[in-house]
């Protein structure tokens, strides 16, 4: 069962994740996204994105290698073979867009034991890498855990 103790812990920044023009086209393949700003230069300049544009979802590839960092903590008590994602949200501060250096801050925002379960709920940072090491706010993500007890059925 995970661990109540966790709720309100924060994460070490991650290391930059390079967005690439290829990730970007094959994640829009993946998930049907069809738009030219995602696959072809030209399209997405000519419509004001200075590279490829990422579809929204994007951010859960950024997002989920945050999350890890919880979910591999021994500590937190997580069996991945007990997890069900349960709900997934994105606020996007700007598009993201091939080129982009992203970190991301994981916040486990709460931990609820009930009936057999518990309930986790982690929010991500994403941030854009700027010139002299600051940070530019990209999105958002908040995922709920639903995280079935050994007893649970």
């Amino acid at each position: 069962m995970a661990n109540a103790d966790f709720a309100g812990r924060e994460y070490p920044e991650t290391t930059p994740y390079g967005v690439g023009r290829e990730k970007l086209r094959e994640f829009a393949v993946a998930v049907g996204a069809t738009h030219p700003a995602h696959h072809d230069l030209v399209a997405a300049r000519g419509v004001g994105y200075p590279d490829l544009v990422a579809p929204p979802t994007f951010a859960v590839v950024v997002a989920q290698r945050a999350e890890s960092q919880y979910v591999q903590d021994p500590e937190a008590g997580i069996d991945f073979s007990r997890v069900v994602h349960a709900d997934e949200k994105f606020v996007h501060h700007r598009p993201i867009v091939a080129g982009d250096e992203l970190v991301t801050v994981l916040h486990v925002d709460s931990v609820t034991e009930r009936a057999g379960i518990a309930m986790v709920t982690t929010r991500c940072e994403v941030a854009a890498v700027t010139a002299g090491d600051g940070r530019e706010p990209v999105a958002t993500v908040t995922s709920s855990l639903v995280i079935r007890g050994e007893d649970a059925r």
